[in-house]
């Protein structure tokens, strides 16, 4: 089975979670037992990744020791074709849609392209908007946000993206965001559109999850929560919320 098909029939059972770890922020054996204990507690898949620090080392490092340790797929979430592991069960093929930066709507893809095809990874083709704040990735990504209360600007991405072809659309707020993309915009969004809906970004509570799993998410991505230590009651209690 590959890690799409994993994902499409996990997202037919309902709402899944997907846990965010930045090879940046910590040593590769601290991400194993981070990976390992959001495995133990119901996360569906790990995403390594980050907007800043990503190197080859510490990205290859990271990958090798979660899956030590993980069952579950391990898909690259990447910043650009400096970083490319062919040790990741897949990469999101991804596109900053609303980036004003051409480098980050094809460029670095053009740049990748060859190497995951030499690398033989799994690719799943993914349309990418940032939502206001937007945080680092959008600093980044120099992109134009998305403001929170235009929801038809979400939803006309969101369409761009399936009419292209891409098989996921992911709304992000920023990882560290003081607030989750509006379940308002998700809603709108996952109305008029038939692929999967992807949600990161501020989602720290589990009511918070609820509300974005409810306004009709097809995954729910934590990632800022697992950086401080202490994390798996917190954790848990979202998987839970989102699970029920």
């Amino acid at each position: 089975m590959t890690v799409k098909e994993y994902l499409m029939r996990r997202m037919q059972e309902g709402t899944i979670h997907m846990t965010l770890i930045d090879p940046a922020k910590q040593d590769s054996v601290v991400a194993a037992t981070i990976a390992e204990t959001a495995e133990r507690i119901g996360t569906d898949a790990i995403m390594v990744g980050g907007s800043t620090g990503v190197t080859q080392e510490n990205l290859d490092l990271t990958v090798l020791e979660i899956k030590k340790l993980c069952k579950i797929p391990v898909i690259y979430f990447p910043s650009g074709a400096h970083a490319l592991s062919r040790h990741c069960d897949a990469i999101y093929f991804m596109s900053v849609l609303n980036s004003q930066n051409v480098k980050y709507v094809i460029g670095e893809q053009v740049k990748g392209a060859p190497i995951i095809k030499k690398l033989g990874l799994e690719t799943i083709p993914m349309g990418y908007v940032i939502v206001e704040p937007g945080m680092k990735v959008g600093e980044v990504s120099n992109a134009n946000l998305i403001p929170r209360d235009n929801h038809q600007l979400a939803v006309a991405y969101a369409l761009a993206a399936q009419y292209m072809g891409m098989e996921l659309f992911y709304l992000e707020a920023g990882s560290g965001s003081p607030q989750p993309v509006p379940e308002t915009m998700v809603r709108e969004v996952k109305k008029n559109v038939s692929i999967p809906l992807i949600v990161g970004g501020g989602i720290r509570e589990p009511e918070e999850a609820v509300a974005i799993k409810n306004a009709g998410a097809n995954a729910i991505v934590t990632g800022t929560i697992v950086e401080n230590g202490d994390f798996a009651t917190r954790l848990e209690k979202i998987i839970a919320a989102i699970k029920r």
